[in-house]
């Protein structure tokens, strides 16, 4: 072999020494940065209080910045283990206590959300009533139907209404999935839901209500007045336009809060009602003065203040209650209108028509009433052919 060749086999040898020794060292590292994650990751997780699923934590942000640029992460709703120290709480049914749990959490990510449904801050002057509607997922014909009569968007005696399904998540499983595909789709045909992630049941319907006016601050602050009701209410918002440019004309005052009054009535003790509130809840016999909870008209100065007001004022699932509790602190008081009957309009006599559209003509809302006989009511009230007698006639 010649100089030049042992030359070159030499350095061949110092190369491929150096190759190995590089892919080594690489290989090492990695191994090293691998048992490291390994058991940082196991050290991470051995204790529940210190777990985080990064995923779902980037994902959850990813989807907030997206869907409402506006709004801050939601924090994370800690279980206040504080309301085990109530007295008889170990006698309380399950979901009351699953309240008193959780009852100062107030902050839900949003699902769906129309930031600019009232034209933006500023602009939002030019609604004049707003109409915020209770729905849950799951009533998606009696949106339809409300879409097409009561609660259409439109120009009325020259002022514009408004409308805003709320509502949270209901279900498990598949079945919550169905249902929140249900109202994205409907809400990308018309514009018009605000869905939040908490559980849409009967004791968070306060929840839902302080989300919304929390929304409202901060979307749709100069709306003139509110329509806050249920889907299965009859609403002539025909009528309730007129009542309340009238009492704009009358001016003075800006606080409106305006339904079926209940006064004097305190809160169901038995456990086995829907709306049964315990002592731990609310020590009160009484209850202030409110509104029924199926439809009332306010102004947005009052919403205002209601919302304000909430801060400082636990949380009870009587939703209608709690309006009038925020109502007495701000020294407001609610007021009672005829026209509206969350409990029904009472037909007299017999074999009488109790659809008859002379009954509902004046009034400003009827609670609880099938989709078909809303469609048809709506459109027999609108005949241009309809003739009424008097009122003391009938």
């Amino acid at each position: 072999m010649t100089y030049s060749s042992t030359k070159m086999l030499g350095f061949c040898k110092r190369l491929f020494q150096r190759g190995v020794f590089e892919v080594t060292s690489v290989m090492v590292g990695t191994f090293l940065l691998v048992t490291l994650f390994y058991y940082s990751d196991h050290f991470s997780t051995s204790d529940h209080k210190f777990q985080i699923d990064i995923g779902n934590y980037e994902h959850h942000m990813l989807s907030s910045v997206r869907e409402s640029p506006k709004i801050d992460p939601s924090p994370k709703c800690e279980r206040n283990i504080s309301v085990e120290q109530l007295p008889n709480f170990i006698s309380l049914p399950t979901n009351i206590k699953d309240l008193l749990y959780y009852r100062h959490c107030r902050h839900f990510p949003m699902l769906l959300d129309i930031p600019n449904k009232c034209g933006g801050t500023n602009a939002s002057s030019d609604v004049f009533l707003l109409l915020v509607i209770k729905s849950s997922a799951v009533n998606y014909d009696r949106r339809e139907v409300l879409r097409k009569t009561w609660a259409k968007e439109r120009l009325s005696n020259g002022v514009w209404i408004r409308r805003i399904f709320i509502s949270g998540t209901m279900g498990t499983g598949h079945e919550t999935k169905r249902l929140n595909q249900l109202l994205k789709l409907e809400q990308s045909k018309y514009n018009d839901i605000i869905q939040w992630d908490f559980k849409d049941t009967f004791y968070n319907l306060t929840l839902k209500q302080m989300l919304f006016l929390e929304w409202m601050e901060r979307n749709c602050p100069r709306a003139n007045f509110l329509f806050n009701g249920d889907d299965d209410v009859f609403a002539n918002t025909d009528n309730m336009v007129l009542y309340l440019q009238n009492f704009e004309r009358k001016g003075g005052r800006k606080h409106l809060f305006a339904g079926h009054l209940i006064y004097n009535v305190g809160p169901i003790r038995s456990p086995q009602s829907k709306y049964y509130v315990p002592e731990q809840l609310y020590e009160s016999k009484l209850y202030p003065a409110y509104c029924g909870g199926g439809g009332f008209l306010l102004s947005g100065y009052t919403a205002s203040v209601i919302y304000a007001n909430s801060h400082s004022i636990p949380i009870l699932p009587i939703d209608d209650v709690y309006m009038g509790m925020c109502l007495a602190q701000a020294g407001l008081k609610p007021e009672h209108h005829l026209g509206v009957r969350t409990a029904g309009l009472h037909v007299p006599g017999k074999n009488v028509d109790e659809l008859d559209p002379c009954f509902f003509k004046e009034m400003l809302l009827v609670h609880r009433m099938l989709s078909g006989e809303m469609y048809t009511l709506w459109h027999r009230i609108h005949d241009p052919d309809l003739r009424c007698p008097p009122l003391n006639s009938r």
